[in-house]
């Protein structure tokens, strides 16, 4: 990329460097966030809860799952203000550390033979805290990487937010293989910690990744002229309610990571179908692989075609691949289940995984965006983040009703294609207009803002 690609004041270099610190941010903590999602399918239902009722254990387990997506909106609002009043750079800093201490405490915890109920609720603290964290990581990344990059290639740039994220589920992922291998005893007892532990290094990583990220040149612009609103989300209500409501729903399709990722793994390797817990892992670490490359390719199309498009093959493509997936599994056939889960989670499901960073941050304008996002996705977020808990529940008492588990992922699959259809198209417009309500001329040929 050439200086002349970034957008007006931004210095040499900067869109790189705002992509490559969102990336690798993402990485490291999504990479804390999502070894919670392994070990909640495979250990905690018998450290933390009563082994005597595995079912019971299971379910409770999955559920601290969800607890983190239902702490997200309350740190999103939280988070949102301030990232809309005092710079995008400062919440990337700040949830980078909250995800590092909180990930590493619970590698630090007493289990439940240690100090009965207290263990899943000092359990449940901690991930509340993941949740906060993560509630702002995303949402300060990506309107640090769409207000850097050049006005052609923001879903390029912005994708890396979400690459990154892949990243991480992808080191979360390989981190648990050896762990799992080992014997039961050790396992139950220190192996499951050490990822918990590894926290410390990536909050040190991350912090030396971001401390000299500038600020971008909308927020200070934005600052310098205007002012930064004194209450962001008076004005997000005001004037972005509908675009708000179209993130929630859009939102919803993170859903079908969530199956794909906790409940999936638990039905394979439960005793209905029996599959060897290494062999499942390696399917979502060879699907996050694949991810890797999809992503950015598909954000690249969205730059050339418009979000729309992409994004709904990603999102009605996502609610037919998931029936593919679970059938496979049912099957207990690895080849099959590699194969489908790859193409339902690497490739389909990461066009909209791709390009949501871009579509979603440009309905916003940038005295309100990260606000927006934050909000926005982490409502819609914590749907997908309980998506667990009720397939679970669907499932039945043998927890094998994957036919029921994938006509629930395909409903929840609805809503984002309805946001999608009724979304405007924005790949186009400079980013300095991103934003702004559509306007209608009169008849004495003047603009005005329709409502």
């Amino acid at each position: 990329m050439s200086v002349h690609d970034a957008p007006p004041d931004a210095p040499p270099g900067q869109p790189r460097k705002a992509a490559l610190a969102a990336w690798i941010g993402s990485a490291l903590e999504y990479y804390d966030f999502f070894i919670y999602g392994s070990a909640a399918a495979l250990i905690f239902p018998e450290v933390f809860f009563d082994e005597s009722d595995p079912a019971s254990a299971t379910l409770l387990s999955l559920a601290t799952f969800g607890v983190a997506y239902a702490a997200r909106p309350v740190g999103a609002f939280f988070l949102g203000h301030f990232g809309d009043r005092l710079g995008r750079k400062k919440i990337m800093v700040f949830t980078l550390f909250l995800m590092g201490l909180s990930t590493f405490l619970i590698g630090c915890l007493p289990t439940r033979e240690q100090v009965g109920t207290l263990a899943p609720v000092l359990l449940v603290l901690c991930r509340v805290l993941q949740g906060v964290s993560a509630a702002g990581e995303q949402a300060s990344a990506n309107s640090m990487t769409l207000e850097h990059a050049p006005a052609d290639r923001r879903g390029w740039f912005t994708s890396f937010t979400l690459n990154g994220t892949q990243a991480g589920q992808l080191l979360a992922t390989l981190v648990f293989i050896p762990v799992a291998a080992l014997p039961e005893e050790h396992l139950l007892s220190w192996g499951w910690r050490i990822p918990f532990w590894l926290s410390v290094a990536v909050a040190v990583v991350g912090w030396f990744i971001r401390r000299n990220l500038q600020e971008t040149p909308a927020f200070t612009r934005q600052a310098s002229t205007e002012g930064v609103a004194r209450l962001p989300l008076a004005v997000l209500l005001r004037e972005h309610w509908a675009d708000v409501l179209r993130v929630i729903a859009g939102a919803f399709v993170a859903s079908v990571s969530t199956i794909f990722t906790v409940w999936a793994l638990a039905y394979a390797t439960g005793d209905s179908v029996g599959m060897d817990r290494t062999s499942m892992l390696w399917v979502g670490a060879l699907a996050n692989l694949v991810a890797l490359g999809a992503i950015p390719l598909w954000a690249r199309l969205s730059d050339r075609v418009g979000r729309r498009p992409v994004y709904l093959v990603g999102a009605a493509g996502s609610a037919v691949a998931m029936f593919l997936y679970l059938w496979a599994i049912s099957t207990g056939s690895y080849p099959l289940v590699l194969l489908l889960g790859i193409v339902a989670f690497g490739v389909v499901y990461s066009a909209a995984n791709g390009v949501w960073p871009a579509f979603y941050g440009e309905m916003f304008s940038t005295r309100v965006r990260l606000s927006g996002v934050a909000i926005g996705t982490q409502i819609g977020f914590a749907v997908a983040g309980f998506a667990v808990t009720f397939a679970a529940r669907i499932a039945g008492p043998d927890g094998d009703d994957w036919f029921a588990v994938a006509l629930f992922t395909a409903a929840l699959c609805v809503p984002p294609v309805l946001a999608a259809v009724t979304a405007r198209e924005t790949h186009k417009m400079p980013t300095e207009r991103l934003g702004e309500r559509p306007r209608e001329d009169t008849a004495d040929g003047r603009e005005r803002v329709t409502a």
